[in-house]
């Protein structure tokens, strides 16, 4: 999912170098793009963006660069192609999701990403509506987490043999930074996430596995007694 930033984080973006793997280890090659934030600051857009289908459409369309037809997102979200042309028609006024080009035996309206990132920046308001927004990414998190482990139930209690169930990670660490440190992890945590963009996003390699990532920074509400200085990060 694109980064969605709680109140006072600073902005995704693109400047510092990326450290670990690189995309020749990875198997895949860096996609040559120009660099375009889409950054939604108006309380009235966030508010707006409040919606699990709304959430997909830009996680769907922001991470893998590619035009989908409101039909093809509906499948996604379970609503109607009616439906889920309103919610698009929405992030257009938003300037979120603008028309693709068509192709040239086309018959319904293809929709991208208006640019190549995605932020939310409250500017640091007290309970921002970017907080109702991050419960819709939570509740997402949860739903693949319950998935997977259906999955992979079905497929030990079926007995088939198949592939090995993939690997799911949730870590957490406790730094102390500045703000000048929160900025640069973030814009290197993105970098290094750009690392493994598919060169071309209609061409999968041969076992590559769909994985949503997450990743936050919040301050940590457990502060040691007698600790000085600022909060600590998570």
């Amino acid at each position: 999912m694109p980064p969605s930033e709680p109140a006072g984080t600073t902005p995704d973006t693109a400047a510092a170098a990326a450290t670990g793997p690189t995309p020749a280890a990875a198997g895949t090659r860096r996609r040559n793009r120009p660099e375009k934030k889409v950054e939604i600051t108006d309380p009235k857009a966030i508010r707006a963006l409040a919606h699990a289908a709304r959430l997909e459409v830009i996680s769907e369309l922001y991470s893998t660069q590619s035009s989908r037809t409101a039909t093809e997102l509906a499948q996604q979200t379970g609503l109607t192609p009616s439906a889920m042309s309103y919610h698009l028609r929405a992030l257009q006024k938003w300037g979120i999701v603008v028309p693709a080009e068509a192709s040239a035996d086309a018959r319904e309206r293809r929709w991208k990403a208006a640019g190549t990132d995605f932020a939310i920046n409250s500017g640091g308001a007290v309970a921002g509506p970017d907080f109702a927004v991050i419960d819709l990414e939570l509740d997402a998190f949860r739903r693949r987490a319950r998935a997977y482990a259906r999955a992979r139930d079905e497929q030990r209690q079926s007995g088939e043999p198949g592939e090995p169930a993939s690997a799911v990670l949730l870590a957490s660490n406790l730094l102390y930074l500045t703000a000048e440190q929160r900025s640069e992890l973030t814009e290197r945590v993105f970098e290094l996430l750009r690392d493994y963009e598919l060169e071309d996003p209609n061409r999968v390699p041969p076992g590559a596995e769909r994985i949503a990532t997450m990743w936050s920074m919040i301050p940590d509400d457990r502060t040691l007694p007698g600790a000085s200085g600022g909060h600590n990060g998570t």
